[in-house]
C-alpha cells in the first residue's frame, strides 16, 4: 500500500497479450474516478468514435477497496456511444474484490478480439477464449455458459457479460456484473460489443496482506458496527430504495405514464412494501458489504395448463420499478419483475429502455408514429406488449428501434414528439421533484441523479435560491467524487465523511493521500469536467424538453424562469471548473 504508482494491466486484444505497467502518482490520482480519468486522458483517442476498437475500456478501483466495508464498487470510464463524450459508470458485485486480489488497481482493454471472445484475467492468468457460440445469447444464458467454461475459483471471481443489445451496439447497452449489478448507463455494453467481448472473467487468485497493528482493526470494527448496529443503513437493508415510491408519490414527485402525471393512487401496488410482502425472495450483497441492499424478487409465470410454472429471480430497486412500472403505467408488481427480467436478458439499461418506451407509447397514441414502427400495440399498462417491445429494442429489429436504441431524443428528432421526450442529458431518473433535479441531471457530468443529488435540494430547500442550488451541486458532486475515488458505495456516504476517509487512508499506509485528500478531490472533480468538455460537451446544446415545465410537483407548477436561470448558472460553474483543470495542466506542462 506504500506504492507511489498504480498497478495497471494493459490488455491488447489484437495482440492477445497483456502488459503490467506502473502508472501515475497514487497520491494525486487517489484511485477510482481519479485513476479512471487519468487513464482515459492517457489512452483515449479523441478523434475516433466511441465504438472504434482502439478506444479503451477502463476499470479502476481505489486505495480502500477490500480494506473497509462497502468499499465495493468499480469505476468504468470510456467514450460513450450515447453522446460521444467522456463517460463514467459504477458497479458493485464481486468485481472490485476480484481486481484487488488479482493485484490490479486498473485494467485497460484495447483492440478487438478476432472472434466473439471471453477475456479471462487474474494475477497469474490472461486468456482470450473463443466463445462465438454465445454470440446472440441473452445475458442470463451467457452467465450460465461462462460459469461452466471457468469452473475454478468460484466465489473469488467476477463474471461480466453483455446481451444482444451490446452486440447490436444499442447506445445504452449495459454490462451485467455477477447477475445483480450493472454498469448500466451510457453504453459500456456497446463498447464491449464493439471489441467482440461477450464476457470478462476476473479472478482474485492472489493473497492480500492486511495492515498490521491495532489501529486498523479498531477502525474497521467501528465502521462495521456503525453500518450494522445503527439505523444509518437500515433503510437499504429493509425495503431498499424501493421504499421511496410511496413518499415520493405523495409529494407528487413520481413520473407516471411518460410523466403525464406525478402522482397516482396505484403507487402502493408497486411500492417497496408491496414487493417485500408478496415477492421478496431474499437479500444479498456485493463482496465486502455487510448491509445486503440487493433485493431479489420471485418472478413466477404460468407456462402451461395444470398449474405449470416457471420461476426466476429478479433484482429490483426504486429506479427499475419507476422505469418498468410507473413510467409505463404498469401497476402490478409481478409484471414489473417480468419486464425487468426481459430488459436484463437483453442487456439493456433499464432506465433508458423504460423511458424510451414510455415516449413511444405517447407518440403512438398521439399519431406521431404508427404501429408499423412499434410492431406491437404499445399502451400504458400493457406489460406483455412492452415485453415484446424490449426484445425489439435489444435486437434493433427495424429502423424505429434502431433509432430508439440511439436514445429517445434521437428517435424523437426523426419522428417528432421532442416536447414530451423525458430526457435530461440521457433518459431521466425516477424523481420529478422540481427544477433543481431537472437541471442537475441534464447538465451534470454523468447526467445521473447520483451526480449531485438535485432531488435532495428540491426537497430540503423549498426557497428557490439560484446560487445556493449551484453551490449545493458543486459541493455535493465534490463529496461524491471523493467517495468514488476510494471507491465506496454511495449508500455509505453518511458514514464515510472526509475526516473518516482520511483516517482510513492513514491506517492503510496512505498518509500523504490522506493529507492531500481535500485538494486532490477538487482536482479530480475539475479534471473530469475538463475531459467532458474536451470530448465535445457543449451544455448550450442541451435543452430541457417542454414536458418538464408542464408538470406540478409538491411545490406547485414548475418555475420556468428559475429553471432557466439555474441551468445557465450551473453551466457557467462547470465550465469554470473545466477551465481551471486546463490551466493547471498547462502549468504542469510548462
Amino acid at each position: 500500500m506504500n506504492s507511489e504508482t498504480f498497478k495497471v494491466l494493459m490488455v491488447d486484444l489484437d495482440r492477445q497479450k497483456g502488459d503490467l505497467i506502473d502508472f501515475g502518482n497514487a497520491k494525486e490520482m487517489l484511485g477510482g474516478s481519479g485513476l479512471g480519468a487519468a487513464l482515459y486522458a492517457a489512452y483515449s483517442q479523441p478523434d475516433l468514435p466511441a465504438n472504434h476498437p482502439d478506444q479503451p475500456l477502463i476499470f479502476a478501483i481505489g486505495p480502500l477497496t477490500a480494506y473497509f466495508p462497502l468499499m465495493s464498487k468499480v469505476v468504468l470510464t470510456f467514450k460513450s456511444p450515447y453522446h460521444e463524450q467522456f463517460a463514467e459508470s459504477h458497479a458493485g458485485g464481486r468485481l472490485a474484490m476480484a481486481m484487488r486480489f488479482a493485484g490490479y488497481d486498473g485494467v485497460v482493454i484495447r483492440g478487438i478480439a478476432k472472434t466473439p471472445a471471453c477475456l479471462i484475467i487474474g494475477g497469474r492468468t490472461l486468456e482470450i477464449v473463443d466463445v462465438h457460440y454465445l454470440w446472440g445469447q441473452d445475458v442470463l444464458a451467457t452467465g450460465k455458459w461462462l460459469r461452466r467454461i471457468h469452473r475454478s475459483h468460484s466465489g473469488h471471481r467476477s463474471i461480466l457479460r453483455i446481451g444482444p443489445a451490446g452486440e447490436k451496439q444499442v447506445a445504452f447497452a449495459g454490462i451485467n456484473v455477477d447477475t445483480y449489478r450493472h454498469f448500466g448507463r451510457l453504453g459500456g455494453g456497446a463498447i464491449m460489443g464493439a471489441k467482440n467481448l461477450k464476457g470478462i472473467i476476473v479472478i482474485g487468485d492472489t493473497n492480500l496482506e492486511l495492515p498490521r497493528g491495532k489501529d486498523y482493526q479498531k477502525l474497521y470494527k467501528t465502521i462495521y458496527q456503525e453500518m450494522t448496529q445503527s439505523d444509518v443503513m437500515r433503510k437499504y437493508h429493509d425495503l431498499g430504495t424501493a421504499e421511496n415510491m410511496i413518499p415520493l408519490n405523495e409529494m407528487h414527485a413520481v413520473p407516471w405514464r411518460n410523466m403525464q402525471a406525478t402522482r397516482d393512487d396505484a403507487a402502493a401496488e408497486i411500492s417497496g412494501e408491496k414487493f417485500a410482502q408478496e415477492l421478496l425472495l431474499r437479500k444479498t450483497a456485493c463482496a465486502g458489504c455487510p448491509v445486503g441492499c440487493i433485493h431479489v424478487g420471485l418472478l413466477r409465470e404460468n407456462f402451461a395448463d395444470d398449474h405449470e410454472y416457471l420461476y426466476r429471480q429478479v433484482s429490483y430497486d426504486h429506479e427499475p420499478i419507476f422505469a418498468a412500472g410507473s413510467m409505463l403505467g404498469v401497476t402490478r408488481a409481478g409484471n414489473v419483475l417480468m419486464l425487468l427480467e426481459e430488459m436484463e436478458r437483453q442487456g439493456i439499461d433499464v432506465i433508458s429502455a423504460g423511458v424510451g418506451l414510455a415516449w413511444a407509447t405517447e407518440a403512438l397514441a398521439g399519431g406521431v408514429i404508427a404501429e408499423k414502427e412499434t410492431l406491437v400495440p404499445l399502451r400504458f399498462g400493457n406489460a406483455e406488449g412492452y415485453r415484446q417491445a424490449v426484445r425489439h429494442l435489444g435486437n434493433r429489429t427495424n429502423e424505429f428501434y434502431y433509432l430508439l436504441g440511439q436514445g429517445t431524443l434521437t428517435a424523437a428528432k426523426a419522428y417528432g414528439g421532442e416536447e414530451f421526450a423525458c430526457v435530461l442529458g440521457q433518459e431521466m431518473a425516477g424523481y420529478a421533484t422540481g427544477e433543481a433535479f431537472f437541471v442537475s441531471q441534464a447538465y451534470g457530468l454523468r447526467h445521473s441523479h447520483l451526480d449531485s443529488a438535485g432531488y435532495s435540494f428540491d426537497q430540503k430547500s423549498p426557497n428557490k435560491d439560484l446560487w445556493a442550488a449551484v453551490e449545493f451541486f458543486l459541493e455535493e458532486e465534490r463529496r461524491r467524487v471523493q467517495l468514488t475515488c476510494m471507491v465506496s458505495c454511495l449508500f455509505a456516504r453518511n458514514v464515510y465523511t472526509q475526516e473518516r476517509l482520511q483516517e482510513c487512508l492513514s491506517v492503510v499506509g496512505r498518509e500523504q493521500a490522506a493529507v492531500s485528500l481535500p485538494a486532490q478531490t477538487k482536482r479530480v472533480q475539475a479534471e473530469r469536467w475538463r475531459l467532458k468538455f474536451a470530448s465535445g460537451h457543449d451544455p448550450t446544446q442541451i435543452k430541457i424538453p417542454k414536458r418538464f415545465s408542464e408538470i406540478t410537483t409538491w411545490q406547485g407548477p414548475i418555475d420556468q424562469d428559475f429553471l432557466n436561470q439555474l441551468a445557465h448558472g450551473y453551466q457557467e460553474a462547470v465550465r469554470e471548473l473545466a477551465q481551471s483543470a486546463e490551466f493547471q495542466r498547462s502549468v504542469q506542462a510548462r
